[in-house]
């Protein structure tokens, strides 16, 4: 199945009832263990990559490794930015691979929040990509992300929901209605009422922050008011954590491969553990629009200006071109033979068929392009294609 859409995948899961698991990754045990836990359940499964964890991994590398599993497994997956907090951040994570974005200016006002989430929305939109924003404010209580997430809890209105989300035509809203990010201290109250009023209200696919230590009568409330999405890190990084502390128990001189043995099964028990309570086991023929890059290809010759000159040319093209919204990368050849009708070519990789359009009016496109480029490459070709499922 590959990557899909994510707005589809959360609108099926919203119209049917039932909630699609975005899993924290850490590490490459936590890629495989979630995968394999999607195709064990026939699931269909996000892939989530929080900002607030960058400083554990190679963001990049993470990101590429989940997309190769993506493109490997039978089941709908989709990549994610969690916790988005800049433009710059979400730009990154888009040109990374990310077809699903979510922008954190929860802690900040009413009107900050919905001047950088319509700004966020505004290129994220450009490129094809949906956006997921947060309303209300939900802390760190115990475990890692107590230190990520400080403060207290303020809980989303229905007035105020309404009023964000027309401002800044999200595609999902993130609420708090008392979860709390890591581990529960005693037992979760949650505002199930006041979810019930947002999701009558909102009527699009809401998102729950903080799913570990619910119980699963409450999770069960949570998709039964419009919770498509569930975040979940904290329980796995308990099982991993669990399963390194008995192996260390049981052999004190073992090396780091003994130590972490088991931890991907103990992440995927806990992931088919959620897919199955949340009901998207089963799901994952259900949800089939593929998410497919398209190929902007230009053929074209040069003149009157050196081979020398050519190269420089690209060199520039490179550099402006690959830090537009939407632009996977910007690659540039000759031809080999020297007698080819066309001698040079750029391939430029857009994440979406909405880049096509927002990557021709990019002010640095149309820089490029009518400074240094058409200028000396009247004759080209230009085509935009995209991939088949089977070659993608």
């Amino acid at each position: 199945m590959s990557i899909v859409n994510i707005k589809g995948m959360l609108q099926h899961a919203y119209d049917n009832g039932y909630a699609v698991g975005a899993f924290d990754l850490v590490s490459l045990d936590f890629l495989e263990g979630i995968i394999s836990a999607a195709e064990r359940c026939h699931s269909p499964v996000i892939l989530s990559l929080a900002e607030s964890h960058f400083d554990h991994y190679n963001f990049k590398l993470l990101t590429t490794a989940a997309e190769s599993a993506a493109q490997e497994t039978a089941v709908p997956v989709a990549i994610f930015l969690d916790h988005g907090a800049t433009l710059d951040s979400a730009v990154q994570a888009i040109n990374a691979g990310c077809n699903g974005i979510m922008v954190d200016a929860s802690h900040q006002s009413l009107s900050d929040n919905i001047a950088l989430t319509r700004q966020v929305k505004g290129m994220a939109h450009a490129c094809g990509v949906p956006v997921e924003g947060e309303l209300g404010y939900i802390p760190g209580v115990e475990g890692e992300d107590a230190e990520r997430h400080p403060g207290e809890i303020t809980y989303t209105t229905v007035t105020e929901a309404s009023e964000y989300v027309q401002q800044t035509g999200i595609d999902f809203l993130a609420v708090s209605i008392g979860t709390v990010h890591g581990r529960m201290q005693g037992e979760p109250q949650l505002d199930i009422e006041r979810l019930q009023e947002i999701n009558q209200t909102l009527n699009i696919p809401l998102v729950i922050h903080g799913g570990t230590g619910l119980g699963d009568d409450q999770f069960r409330q949570l998709i039964d008011n419009g919770v498509a999405k569930i975040n979940y890190y904290t329980a796995l990084s308990d099982a991993a954590s669990q399963q390194i502390r008995a192996n260390a128990g049981n052999d004190g001189t073992g090396g780091y491969t003994r130590l972490t043995a088991g931890v991907r099964e103990a992440i995927s028990m806990e992931t088919e553990r959620c897919m199955r309570l949340w009901g998207s086991a089963g799901q994952a023929g259900a949800v089939c629009q593929p998410w497919l890059p398209v190929e902007h290809l230009i053929v074209y010759n040069v003149t009157p200006i050196s081979d020398d000159e050519v190269d420089g040319m690209m060199a520039k093209g490179r550099q402006m071109l690959s830090a537009i919204p939407g632009v996977r990368y910007v690659l540039t050849g000759k031809a080999v033979k020297e007698d080819a009708k066309y001698r040079f070519c750029w391939l430029v990789r857009f994440v979406h068929p909405a880049v096509i359009d927002s990557y021709r009016n990019h002010p640095e496109h149309v820089r490029f392009a009518d400074e240094l480029f058409r200028p000396v490459a009247g004759d080209r070709i230009s085509i935009d294609y995209q991939l088949t499922r089977s070659d993608w």
